[in-house]
């Protein structure tokens, strides 16, 4: 069987994704910042499914870092089935509180390496009988939130992106999943720098990677174009399209001032 590539693979919704490929027998290439987190779950994935795994240490905000995953591939003549596009994470507080770079850096990461890894890979995955985009979008993609402005924006453009390819390439053999989460058990807080009052939002209605990761596969493997995980979730994107956008701007604006 040809590999399933997943970027932001060393913890989190990604190192959950890889562990339920790997349980259907999914021969596996992470790729996240993290060389000994990477070596870790390689080996322990390997050796608990029985699978052939391969890992590469790389921040995907650095310049060429796209190419840079294609060249591994070819130079180890791996065949890609499934493409994973699920590194990303956010900043928060007001949009002047950080640095021009780290917005940038984030946009690369959430935006333009997705865009680029799709493009590509997609001859790569056309050459399988049956080939897979998983990109990890996020239940901010569905209104604008206040304290994760750009953060929003770059998953609505994950969103309408993974949506429109879905259907360019729906006659062909490769399936496009866009799959939002709300909020999950990972360190997503952490990095992106939430508050105390968005933290206690976020434990309330946290998912774990696990559950996220079991929905995410499962509507890859079944073609499905746009799936939000969670029952609350689910509400909430149903909310955003029913009430006036400003009253849903300023509820999800509140947890993040």
């Amino acid at each position: 069987m040809a590999y399933a590539l997943i970027t932001g693979a060393s913890r989190g919704i990604g190192l959950a994704i890889a562990t339920e490929l790997a349980r259907q027998k999914f021969d596996l290439l992470l790729v996240a910042r993290s060389e000994t987190l990477l070596r870790e779950a390689a080996s322990q994935l390997a050796s608990e499914h029985g699978i052939k795994t391969d890992f590469l240490a790389l921040d995907l905000a650095a310049t060429g870092a796209a190419q840079h995953v294609l060249a591994w591939c070819q130079q180890k003549g791996y065949a890609i089935q499934m493409l994973v596009n699920n590194a990303g994470y956010g900043l928060s507080g007001p949009f002047e509180k950080h640095p021009l770079a780290e917005h940038t850096d984030m946009m690369a990461v959430n935006m333009t390496v997705l865009v680029e890894l799709t493009y590509l890979f997609l001859p790569v995955l056309r050459q399988q009988p049956k080939a897979y985009i998983l990109n990890i979008g996020s239940s901010a993609a569905y209104q604008a939130v206040p304290g994760l402005s750009l953060y929003s924006a770059s998953k609505a453009f994950v969103l309408q992106f993974s949506r429109g390819l879905h259907q360019e390439l729906k006659r062909s053999a490769v399936s496009v999943t866009c799959v939002c989460p709300g909020s999950t058990d990972t360190n997503f807080v952490d990095r992106a720098q939430i508050g105390e009052k968005g933290r206690k939002a976020a434990a309330k209605v946290n998912m774990t990677p696990q559950e996220v990761a079991r929905q995410a596969v499962e509507a890859t493997l079944a073609g499905q174009a746009e799936v939000v995980t969670g029952l609350l979730n689910k509400a909430g994107k149903f909310m955003a399209w029913l009430l006036p956008k400003g009253l849903v701007e300023k509820t999800a604006g509140s947890i993040y001032e």
